[in-house]
């Protein structure tokens, strides 16, 4: 009876079978293969014959083994991407190895000789030089090995995990075949699981899962038409995608050590989802020619700069569907981040396989017209540059663009974007020069079509957390009429396939609980909501909080961080003011040095703020210039990074293991910022942790759960909306349509100031005479929501309604003259009322955050009501009596007897302990707190049958244990440091 082969030799054969029946490919020989050369020499041989019979000669006459010789160095010094690429040297010879894939089936010779290439396939090659060790499998291009598989197989008991150790214990990387950039790349691969490594390193080989996705997490879906991996020998070793992969993806590059200086060779193979997403963007705009528009929402840990590189020199290349003619010029790649774009800019140098075709652009408009003219295919620059370019720019010629847009989040919309779109648009003119004189009418028309998204243009948005507007711009809308990316990479599948962490994991929370005291005899009224605001950023923001919260996190660091990552981790301090991150960063210093630290902590903010009268600046604090910030924070006596707005995006440093969070955090922003910690740093980094003082657990799950897995908007906005709110700020009678027509008349005639302003000044009369308070709120509301609402949707919609194009323009020199006064302060010297009694921290939750990844995001809704919101007086002591209610001590200290013991029984029985407070008095400050906190341990013990609560908490709740004990001392000590200075 005949069985079905569950072996892996049974897996072997369905591979091969695929690759020779289907494929394309032959079967080769072990017995063919030069182990010293790591050749197959009959099929090398057979392809020059048949290829370059002269050259074949020529060898043939010299001595196979001086060619075999020269061709083996060749590839070990070069790797065997670039010779498969460009062929070797060898005496007067030029000898290609591979003939390249030709873009066009018109070129008969080309695809000829692209035919001649020979792929083969050969089982259980016997590789090497020092024992009888074979591979399962190895891929060949005309004799030379490109790719090697070890197959393992979960019916027999072995899986994928099996594969890589065998790569990692039992194939020696001093075997010539397995030298850095021998073969392009070693798959490890069961049913299930396909994982890759383009270098073998013994026990420190570092394998890439190479799957499909499943669920939006990790691991390959269910395949009712076969094996779960099959789409590798399927779609990705056909003789094509191995071409295009060999031709367009595969690179050995340079990458430059910045702590040792040293060069470091990789040689890079796309992961599964790059291949795909580059492939799919490629095929949608050979089909579909211009002006397109693709989402790319690629989570952290995707490689986006290396998809965004493989997409930009491809795109430059590609042919239209006819294959008659490029689809694109130039490709423009704009990156939000000076960093990236060096990074993508040396990327692309490096794998642009043309030279000259990238330039950069750091100077100026004149920089990009004089690359364009050049020939230039590829044009690097930054968001920051890019409006100042578009401003001075010059006469551009109807050119086709590719815009890549790196993290396209805000900085794409309004007026920038219609500024990129005028430079690219389809003009012969300069900006703001006209053939002839133009009616008003016709400008606008021409501002309406201007503000869209370009013709002549295709945009590529690379984003990991796309906002709403960002989804409805560029993203695709389905059949229901929401709007989802062109292609998923998702944060999800990033963690579980361990490229990024998760940083929900270890989520602490923390509460604060105070008590204000009234500093005044009298009992004066405040604006009870202004007042409430006041009290908590003043109690927050106290030299004594700050302290407080300083000591849990440093701390905190010290007994559990500073050990991580090999004993390199790092942590970074959210604030939610430049005040506050000073405040901290000053009280970092003085209690590192009070427990001898070994460690330093570094400031960052923007720009200067003063504090009691005193200017402060980074480079003041720090001691450096301001730019060397990523530089020092690499040092290992670094271990703090203080921020306040600044390095929360876009700053990658994998030593950071922990963030203390004292700042509130939503939406996308707590995303980006949690996401600094998510760097992976293998083998040492595990995971990651969150100390949070401002945000609950529920609230950052909110933040995170539209992000997880595809993020899907869930409806466009309605541009009806335009209608409602036009009809509702033509009713309000501050201006008329004839205002709106005469002042847009004039405006784009270009006439004088002084014929604009009377037009303006009028309405505004009207709007401050005509309207009661609560009507002018609404109004600048109203005009406001209009204005951006407008700008937003004349990108993505045809609107044909020139009085909307005149209103927006009316609108938007109106507004700045009609916005409300600044909020009078109704809660002026509350601060100067109050002192702040005591304040304790109190560890609330800590948690494991879990996602499921199903909420949608809304778009933004216009705002169709404006109103200014009644204030609501009190008298101080009811302010303060509320507030204490809501923020005072927590429960088991309204016990009037625990209280008690705390603060007057337990401080006056160590007070009464003569010999313990002469041991305080006559030691310096650290031993005497080491003697104060023993004796206070032990009283503590004698309490724990009659306050067992209470026992309990000092000893499970460590910050409360340190706050007490600190309480305790500092009563003692004082009390012995007034009874030295009294006079004698």
């Amino acid at each position: 009876m005949h069985t079905t082969d569950t072996s892996e030799k049974g897996l072997e054969t369905i591979i091969e079978k695929h690759l020779i029946n289907h494929n394309g490919f032959i079967a080769s020989y072990s017995a063919d293969y030069d182990r010293d050369f790591c050749i197959n020499e009959k099929l090398l041989f057979e392809f020059l014959a048949a290829t370059q019979p002269n050259a074949h000669d020529t060898i043939i006459k010299r001595g196979k083994d001086k060619f075999l010789k020269r061709l083996s160095d060749q590839i070990r010094q070069k790797g065997i991407v670039e010779i498969l690429r460009n062929g070797v040297k060898d005496l007067d010879l030029r000898v290609q190895l591979y003939f390249k894939k030709p873009t066009s089936l018109l070129n008969d010779k080309a695809q000829k000789q692209y035919s001649s290439n020979i792929f083969s396939v050969t089982r259980q090659l016997y590789y090497s030089l020092e024992n009888s060790n074979s591979l399962d499998m190895v891929l060949f291009i005309n004799g030379l090995p490109l790719s090697t598989f070890e197959l393992k197989n979960q019916w027999t008991g072995q899986n994928v995990k099996h594969a890589i150790r065998q790569y990692q214990t039992d194939r020696d990387p001093k075997e010539p075949l397995f030298a850095f950039g021998r073969c392009m790349v070693h798959f490890a691969v069961d049913a299930d699981l396909v994982y890759m490594t383009t270098h073998l390193n013994s026990i420190k080989t570092f394998f890439l899962p190479f799957n499909k996705g499943n669920n939006d997490g990790a691991g390959n879906p269910l395949n009712p038409e076969g094996l779960k991996t099959d789409y590798l020998w399927k779609d990705i070793l056909t003789k094509e995608s191995l071409s295009n992969i060999v031709e367009n993806f595969a690179q050995i590059v340079e990458e430059k050590d910045e702590d040792t200086g040293k060069i470091k060779r990789k040689l890079i193979f796309p992961r599964y989802h790059q291949l795909r997403v580059v492939k799919k963007l490629l095929h949608h705009s050979k089909e579909n020619g211009v002006g397109q528009k693709y989402l790319i929402q690629h989570s952290a840990g995707s490689g986006k700069s290396n998809s965004i590189t493989w997409l930009a020199h491809q795109l430059v290349t590609l042919h239209d569907s006819e294959n008659t003619e490029t689809v694109f010029d130039s490709v423009i790649v704009v990156t939000d981040r000076r960093v990236l774009d060096k990074q993508i800019r040396d990327n692309i140098k490096q794998f642009a396989q043309v030279s000259s075709v990238v330039e950069a652009i750091d100077k100026g408009s004149s920089q990009l017209k004089q690359a364009l003219e050049d020939g230039k295919k590829i044009i690097v620059t930054t968001v920051q540059k890019f409006p100042f370019i578009i401003d001075e720019i010059g006469t551009l010629q109807a050119k086709k663009f590719a815009i890549i847009i790196d993290e396209a989040h805000s900085s794409q919309s309004g007026e920038t974007a219609s500024k990129m779109n005028w430079v690219l648009s389809d003009k012969e003119e300069a900006y703001g020069e006209e053939k002839e004189p133009p009616t008003s009418e016709d400008i606008i028309n021409e501002l309406i079509e201007n503000r869209k998204m370009l013709k002549n243009g295709s945009y590529f948005a690379f984003t990991a957390t796309p906002k709403n507007k960002t989804l409805e711009t560029f993203g695709e809308k389905t059949a229901e009429g929401k709007f989802i990316a062109f292609d998923n990479y998702t944060m999800k599948q990033a963690i579980e396939e361990e490229f990024i962490l998760d940083v929900l994991k270890n989520y602490t929370t923390y509460q604060s609980y105070y008590k204000l005291d009234k500093a005044v005899e009298d009992n004066p009224e405040f604006e009870t909501r202004q007042a409430n605001k006041k009290l908590r950023a003043y109690v927050e923001s106290h030299p004594f909080s700050i302290m407080e919260k300083s000591k849990i996190m440093l701390d905190h660091f010290h007994a559990d961080i500073r050990k991580l990552i090999n004993g390199q981790a790092k942590a970074m301090v959210v604030c939610k003011s430049i005040k506050n991150a000073i405040l901290y960063y000053q009280a970092f210093k003085e209690y590192m040095k009070e427990i001898n630290s070994p460690y330093k902590a570094i400031v960052a903010f923007s720009g200067t703020k003063e504090i009691d009268g005193e200017d402060w600046d980074e480079a003041r604090l720090n001691g450096f210039p301001s730019n060397d910030i990523p530089t020092e924070f690499k040092k290992k006596e670094y271990r703090f990074l203080i921020v306040a707005n600044k390095f929360q995006t876009g700053f990658d440093q994998p030593l950071l293991h922990t963030m203390y969070v004292d700042k509130k955090l939503a939406d996308v922003q707590a995303v980006q910022t949690l996401s600094r910690l998510n760097r992976a740093y293998k083998p040492y980094k595990e995971d990651t942790f969150v100390m949070d003082f401002f945000n609950t657990t529920e609230d950052i799950k909110k933040a995170f759960e539209p992000f997880y897995t595809t993020t899907i908007l869930s409806e466009e906005t309605d541009a009806n909306k335009l209608n409602d709110l036009q009809d509702a700020l033509d009713k309000a009678q501050v201006y008329s349509q004839d205002d709106v027509v005469n002042f847009t008349e004039l405006y784009f005639k270009e006439a004088e100031r002084q014929e604009l302003d009377p037009i303006i000044d009028k309405c505004v009369a009207e709007y401050k005479n005509e309207l009661n308070e609560d009507a002018q709120i609404d109004f600048y509301v109203k005009a406001k929501s209009f204005f951006r609402m407008y700008a937003f949707l004349s990108k993505l919609l045809s609107f044909n309604n020139s009085y909307w194009e005149r209103l927006y323009w009316f609108l938007k020199f109106l507004i700045p003259k009609i916005k409300p006064d600044e909020i009078e302060d109704l809660a002026k010297g509350i601060l100067e009322a109050i002192d702040l009694d005591s304040y304790r921290l109190t560890r609330t939750t800590q948690e494991n955050i879990k996602l499921s990844g199903n909420e949608e995001l809304d778009p933004t809704p216009p705002v169709m009501k404006g109103t200014k919101g009644e204030p609501g007086f009190n008298e101080l002591d009811a302010i303060l009596k509320e507030f204490n209610t809501k923020f005072g001590i927590d429960n088991w200290t309204d016990d009037d007897k625990v209280k008690n013991f705390l603060f007057e029984q337990l401080p006056a029985d160590f007070a009464r302990d003569q010999a313990t407070v002469n041991a305080v008095k006559n030691s310096d400050k650290q031993n005497a707190k080491i003697t104060s906190d023993k004796k206070v341990e032990d009283l503590m013990q004698d309490v724990i049958f009659q306050y067992t609560d209470l026992y309990k908490k000092f000893t499970d709740d460590p910050d409360f244990k340190r706050q007490y004990l600190d309480f305790v001392f500092d009563k003692i000590w004082n009390q012995q440091s007034n009874l030295q200075n009294r006079p004698k």
